[in-house]
């Protein structure tokens, strides 16, 4: 299975007293349906299954329903990430998609006199707590991060395969005689 049939819904953090109990950082509107998913696989292969114990706390247990009961069984799995096939997850609905649907399309840099240029291909979405930026690979240059707010990316066409961007002032954008016709 790809890395892009992999959906990223939680991430095991440090232990939460000695009886093998994790935090665990769910990526779920609701985060009680990490515990209705019968496995997840983490970044290391590893499977899984979780049951909460309380706020953002779970007891884990392993592809063998074993529960992992101490503190020491349980340290080495701090900052793992858990995935889900996205095949389990439901479709979105309309005008919603997956964080994940978005890697791969290609960014288009509107300009004044209405004609669109390539800017780049969306390499990875970050979301590191104060909100989503996209990292959008560049043929010349650096990777530029674009955050993902609607004056920033106001049109997004994921069966076209391409979104618009409008980079703010801080990202450099070759003037228009410079630019790549792709």
């Amino acid at each position: 299975m790809t890395q892009k049939q992999l959906i990223h819904i939680g991430t095991i953090g440090r232990p939460h007293g000695v009886r093998g109990l994790v935090r665990l950082h769910p990526y779920l509107e609701n985060p009680s349906d990490l515990e209705d998913f019968d496995e997840l696989v983490d970044d290391h292969g590893d499977r899984w299954t979780i049951h909460w114990q309380g706020d953002k706390v779970a007891a884990l247990y392993d592809s063998g329903k074993k529960r992992l009961d101490n503190r020491n069984a349980v340290e080495h799995l701090t900052n793992r990430k858990l995935f889900v096939p996205k095949e389990r997850l439901p479709e979105p609905k309309e005008d919603e998609f997956y964080f994940s649907d978005l890697i791969g399309l290609q960014a288009m840099l509107a300009h004044e006199d209405q004609e669109d240029t390539v800017f780049g291909v969306v390499q990875f979405v970050h979301d590191y707590g104060a909100g989503v930026s996209l990292e959008i690979k560049r043929d010349q240059g650096e990777n530029a991060l674009i955050p993902f707010t609607k004056i920033c990316v106001p049109e997004i066409d994921i069966k076209a395969g391409w979104l618009r961007v409008c980079p703010p002032h801080e990202v450099e954008v070759p003037p228009q005689g410079q630019r790549d016709k792709s």
